[in-house]
């Protein structure tokens, strides 16, 4: 018996010595604690229901504007009261120890001011995208967290889905041959002609809501980087669209003759990336939704929706990177890139579609 017992030890205890990631990583000791900045649609239809279900991850405070919201959000998620701020006293999540993490989900044109100052609160922050207004504002939060030394993560949830994931592959590794050409495609229509969606200054209109989702999608397609760009506003409702774009077509001009023809809309409905290959061609329809993006390739194969949901995934993985001090994977650096374009969009349409050189 004691034979037997000896032996079982020194198999777990060499197990251990092995692979010690097995016992000291593969749960942290303590969930990152995340305090979002916005509770608007998607904070409260999207991610609070998200943070429910993250292992690496919780929700713990909020940042609102709206006094009449804190009672529902308190009781719901039993949010302590020394959690709970407002953006007047935001800075002072400084002395919070319970939140590590900073969500910025308000609208677009407010992205910098609440990014840099959860950066010099010195916590770690999440900004969703589009990251913000100008490549100078972007650049400005980089450069925020780096002196505060904090990650910083944009929240492009479909760099984190499995089938987005598989369209990288095929291209890293030309199963289907040298790509050709790309076709990326977000639209939706929408109505109602008030909110922050419709005003310029807070990011509204096509390119900024959803025109990332095609830039950045054409540029995860083809690994490169655009070279030149010619874009077009195009306009049904001006009724609705006093001071932003309805909808804006635009093509992208990539190194070795490679085209991307990208469509974005708030007044139409489309939804795909195609990557069209030497040899064949992969596909997602739709390439960006909450949930059942899936997609097919000329080979046959049938990308299958993922069953987890893209923000529990999204969180998880950036909360992994500042737990293990990692790299994130969609940095501050991406969203900029996208932001560049899109800068460069307006000035291509503002000239009749003008070429506008990126590089």
């Amino acid at each position: 018996m004691r034979r037997r017992q000896f032996i079982k030890q020194s198999v777990i205890i060499g197990a251990a010595s092995a692979y010690p990631f097995i016992c000291k990583s593969a749960i942290p000791k303590k969930k990152l604690g995340v305090a979002l900045v916005g509770l608007g649609s998607y904070s409260t239809g999207q991610l609070a229901p998200a943070l429910q279900k993250t292992r690496f991850c919780e929700l713990v405070g909020i940042v609102t504007g709206s006094p009449e919201k804190i009672p529902r959000w308190q009781r719901q998620y039993k949010i302590k009261d020394a959690n709970v701020y407002n953006y007047e006293n935001m800075h002072r999540i400084a002395d919070n120890k319970n939140i590590d993490v900073i969500y910025i989900v308000v609208p677009t044109g407010l992205h910098m001011k609440y990014s840099v100052i959860a950066a010099n609160a010195g916590k770690h922050v999440w900004c969703e995208k589009p990251m913000a207004m100008t490549e100078e504002e972007c650049q400005t939060i980089i450069d925020t967290c780096n002196a505060n030394k904090v990650k910083l993560s944009i929240g492009y949830r479909m760099q984190h889905e499995k089938n987005t994931k598989r369209i990288i592959e095929f291209t890293k590794n030309q199963s289907f041959g040298k790509i050709e050409s790309v076709i990326a495609e977000a639209g939706y229509r929408g109505g109602g002609g008030t909110g922050w969606r419709f005003q310029k200054a807070m990011g509204g209109g096509a390119m900024y809501d959803m025109g990332v989702y095609t830039v950045n999608g054409a540029r995860y397609a083809t690994q490169m980087e655009p070279l030149e760009i010619s874009a077009q506003h195009i306009l049904n409702r001006p009724e609705l669209f006093k001071e932003v774009d309805e909808t804006t077509k635009f093509t992208m001009r990539f190194p070795d003759g490679v085209e991307a023809l990208c469509r974005t809309s708030v007044g139409e409905s489309f939804n795909q990336l195609k990557v069209n290959a030497s040899v064949g061609w992969y596909e997602l329809s739709p390439m960006q939704s909450y949930d059942g993006v899936a997609g097919s390739t000329s080979d046959g194969r049938i990308l299958s929706a993922m069953e987890e949901d893209q923000q529990v995934v999204q969180m998880d993985d950036n909360a992994r990177a500042i737990l293990k001090d990692m790299d994130v994977l969609v940095p501050g650096e991406e969203g900029l890139k996208d932001i560049r374009i899109v800068e460069a969009a307006f000035q291509s349409a503002a000239n009749n579609g003008e070429w506008i050189r990126l590089q």
